[in-house]
């Protein structure tokens, strides 16, 4: 019963941040746009996904160094499966798959994995509020959008770096942390704080055995390489909007994004697709998306050819996550309906 009404408030949120990324759509011109664009751009931007696959894959490698250096063809098979997993599965289960899989291929134990995972989230959550911030003193004006993404950012800036607060001070006072958890959760539900006490035990022992400083420098590396094929890449795939011709041309309203606006677009994506919704991102991407080119672009441009390019952009990611996880997926152990059962079950206690 509360996984079926979670499942309906997450559609809820779908439908009500689609409705508000297409309203006021210029239906012709958007679909003018989606005719006359040059399609042979996708096939660039594929190469780029592909090469942001693999340096999400190689840094994880570098944060799991601490634990075990686990071969490439099993950190890999972990990574793509566990990515499409995070992008189908409702209730963000899919966090759990990449920890599960790699447990199954290596000695590693899931919690240490998943506080690997963790930490991946806080140190893309921080550096992205951060990049935010900073890209956004160059953005001129001082419209309802950037000040919308301002607050955004100052929000994800605030939740990933409480977390990080808490869990270096879990590392250093462990036992306070736990009897901090249970002295404020323990107030609303007993037995939540004894889970989630015994979530922050595992972690902080997992934190332990952090990488050495070379791996350390590797995995900050990485990180910085696919933050920034992720914006170069969204600004790639723009030119495929940035001429009309045709005989939709009339209709049709262009679109090009320079560097700088592809990493303010990227980060804005960022910050939206926190928000919780149904599997797929539905919704909030393209809202996201919109709201990014509305610094740059007038409003109806951004409501024409602006979710257009969206569309396009959440296609292509959409099909690289999932394509590649199915093909991981053949050659793996499990089935996609065996791994989302044992999810369901596994991970429904620890995602508490």
């Amino acid at each position: 019963m509360k996984r079926a009404a979670k499942l309906l408030s997450s559609l809820l949120v779908t439908l009500l941040f689609t409705w508000w990324a297409f309203r006021g759509t210029d239906w012709a011109q958007q679909w003018a746009s989606l005719r006359t664009a040059n399609y042979a751009w996708v096939l660039p931007y594929l190469g780029v996904l592909l090469a942001i696959h693999l340096c999400r894959t190689l840094r994880w490698g570098f944060l799991l160094s601490g634990l075990e250096r686990v071969p490439f063809r099993a950190l890999n098979e972990a990574s793509a499966i566990g990515f499409m997993m995070l992008l189908v599965l409702p209730f963000r289960l899919g966090e759990f798959a990449r920890p599960f899989l790699i447990a199954q291929r290596s000695g590693i134990r899931r919690s240490a994995a998943m506080t690997s995972v963790v930490l991946e989230r806080i140190v893309d959550g921080i550096a992205v509020a951060l990049l935010l911030r900073g890209l956004l003193f160059f953005v001129p004006g001082d419209s309802r959008e950037l000040r919308l993404v301002t607050a955004g950012a100052n929000v994800m800036f605030a939740i990933f770096g409480g977390g990080l607060v808490f869990l270096l001070f879990a590392l250093w006072q462990q036992r306070r942390a736990v009897a901090l958890v249970r002295g404020t959760v323990g107030r609303v539900s007993p037995r939540l704080a004894d889970k989630v006490a015994e979530i922050v035990d595992a972690f902080v022992g997992a934190m332990r055995v952090l990488p050495g400083p070379a791996q350390t420098a590797g995995f900050f590396a990485f990180t910085a390489l696919y933050w920034g094929l992720n914006g170069a890449g969204m600004a790639l795939l723009a030119n495929a909007f940035a001429g009309c011709g045709g005989a939709d041309a009339s209709q049709c309203t262009p679109l090009s994004l320079t560097l700088f606006q592809g990493y303010v677009v990227m980060c804005v994506l960022v910050v939206g697709v926190m928000i919780p919704a149904a599997p797929g991102m539905m919704g909030t991407f393209q809202w996201a998306i919109r709201l990014g080119l509305q610094l740059f672009v007038p409003g109806t441009v951004a409501s024409a050819s602006g979710l257009a390019y969206a569309n396009v952009l959440w296609l292509c990611q959409t099909l690289q996550v999932v394509g590649l996880g199915l093909v991981m997926l053949s050659v793996s152990s499990f089935s996609f309906r065996d791994l989302a059962g044992r999810l369901a079950k596994e991970g429904a206690p620890t995602a508490t």
